[in-house]
């Protein structure tokens, strides 16, 4: 065992080296004096065999059973038992570290997932929340009841009702993809519109009738193949769980959608899985959580009840995009100033403004000291451009009803400079896909988010409210009396609490990223 551990490496592990996890590992045996903890009087535990069951299922959990060699266990099980020549000590020992190393692994995977966010350049920290490995398998699970055994694993998956949905959904689309008798929708020149013939039909609704947005029992014709009723609320109802405009046309988008297999349905949902893995398992306060592919913002309440819900803006798909991350948010500021940051201010308005001299006007700009000292909000002259361009001083929106900000900006102090905010474009919430942003995320109901998180300070009442920001003193900060939490996520699969599954378009390419992480030897 001693050699085993100190090479950090196992031949018959589907991933062999285990050199990250060496430390723990060679933990676990110096505190027992290097004797063998899953096998008892030339028996495997009965902890063992019950492990090895868990690890076969790992893909029950989102997970990948060949990660924890789940189809070799019966395998080395059954050489333990052979009949004949007894297992040798070596035999023994591999299986222990087998053991030891896979359940490890195991561990660690379901509590704070597979991949570091950080590796894939995204700001949540995972590396505060790593166990103590030896001392969990220790104390949780080596001499642990059946019972107790299936406690302490479920104690480290994800605390969250968001991630208990998809888990139990999981299984269903398993299941959906293996009866999907397949086939692909053709594509079409123009929009299927109601009445219209497609010869589409027959896949399109026996697909809509695998996946529950049509009856099993509703009556369609396809000979000849006419899109009609009840073929269109069916279409309506996926449309909307996946994010698409809801006007019951087969358009170009809403075939793509329907032409995407079960079986990448699946992945999402895995990948989702995944995500709320890294995610603090515990809050100081209900979050506030904003899903970014989802464009979708919510609050919950301390019962756990959803009681705030809006439509976002997140940042454009390209150069723009909304960070992940978390973050508390301490203040809000009614009817503030826009300072434009320097990338911003250099790339799109230092050529506008040498266009148009009026630029600064025409758009309630100022350039601004320091100090806050207007230097202008006219005529800008070529060394102020220069400044400009240096970052030396500040373009500025001032507030008011035109403000790109609108009338309210809610803070929660990061590393990217993002807060939520108003906008002096509402008709944009109408879209379907909402990018459209620098980065920062614009909220379509202010008035309501302000009104809930001034909720413990009841001088903040409706009214006072809506008159500080419709006439109230210009940038005036509201600190909160205690911070609310801001975990800004990005989730392209979701089961809803009526338990409707949704599934959303993986706009920053986030999914493909992490896909290609989880093909590699991430075990290291």
């Amino acid at each position: 065992m001693h050699v085993i551990v100190d090479a950090g490496s196992l031949t018959d592990l589907r991933w062999p080296s285990f050199g990250n996890y060496r430390d723990q590992v060679k933990s676990f045996y110096d505190s027992d004096g290097y004797t063998l903890a899953w096998v008892k009087n030339g028996q495997p535990t009965p902890q063992a065999i019950a492990i090895t069951e868990v690890l076969s299922q790992a893909d029950s959990k989102g997970l990948n059973a060949e990660d924890y060699d789940g189809p070799r266990w019966a395998g080395r099980l059954a050489q333990l038992h052979q009949s004949g020549a007894p297992p040798s000590d070596a035999d023994f020992a591999k299986f222990d570290v087998d053991m030891t190393v896979c359940t490890m692994r195991y561990v660690s995977n379901l509590h704070t997932g597979r991949v570091n966010p950080k590796s894939l350049g995204l700001g949540l920290d995972v590396d505060g929340r790593q166990y103590d490995l030896s001392r969990f398998l220790r104390e949780r699970l080596i001499n642990a009841s059946p019972t107790d055994l299936q406690t302490g694993l479920v104690s480290i998956e994800p605390p969250f009702d968001a991630y208990r949905r998809l888990e139990a959904t999981l299984p269903i689309y398993q299941v959906l993809a293996a009866r999907d008798g397949g086939g692909t929708l053709p594509a079409v020149s123009k929009s299927v519109r109601p009445g219209d013939t497609y010869r589409g039909v027959p896949r399109l609704a026996s697909f809509l009738k695998l996946i529950g947005d049509l009856p099993a029992d509703a009556a369609v014709s396809i000979d000849p193949p006419i899109y009609q009723q009840p073929l269109v609320d069916a279409v309506k109802k996926f449309q909307r769980r996946h994010g698409l405009d809801t006007d019951g046309r087969l358009g170009a988008q809403t075939i793509k959608q329907l032409n995407i297999p079960l079986s990448q349905r699946v992945e999402q949902i895995k990948l989702a899985m995944e995500r709320w893995r890294w995610v603090p398992h515990h809050f100081s306060h209900p979050p506030i959580i904003v899903n970014i592919p989802e464009f979708i913002l919510r609050a919950w309440d301390e019962n756990a009840h959803n009681v705030l819900q809006m439509n976002v803006i997140v940042g454009k798909a390209y150069h723009h995009k909304t960070p992940v991350f978390t973050g508390d948010m301490r203040y809000l500021i009614f009817r503030p100033y826009w300072d434009v940051p320097t990338d911003i201010a250099r790339a799109e308005m230092v050529p506008k403004i040498e266009r148009d001299p009026d630029y600064l006007s025409k758009n309630n700009l100022e350039v601004a000291a320091g100090d806050g000292t207007v230097v202008t909000d006219g005529a800008v002259s070529d060394d102020a451009l220069d400044e400009i361009e240096s970052g030396a001083v500040q373009v500025r929106q001032k507030p008011g009803p035109k403000n790109a900000l609108g009338l309210v900006k809610f803070i929660f102090p990061n590393d990217y400079s993002v807060y939520l905010h108003s906008t002096d474009a509402p008709e944009l919430f109408s879209r379907s896909e909402r990018d459209f942003s620098h980065g920062c995320i614009r909220v379509q109901n202010p008035e309501g988010l302000a009104d809930w998180v001034l909720r413990d300070q009841p001088e903040w009442t409706k009214e006072r409210i809506e008159a500080a920001m419709t006439s109230g003193e210009d940038n005036r900060r509201v600190n909160l009396t205690k911070p609310i939490p801001v975990l800004i996520l990005y989730a392209t699969a979701a089961v809803r609490i009526s338990n409707e599954v949704q599934f959303y378009g993986d706009i920053y390419g986030y999914d493909s990223e992490l896909e290609e992480a989880l093909a590699k030897d991430y075990s290291q």
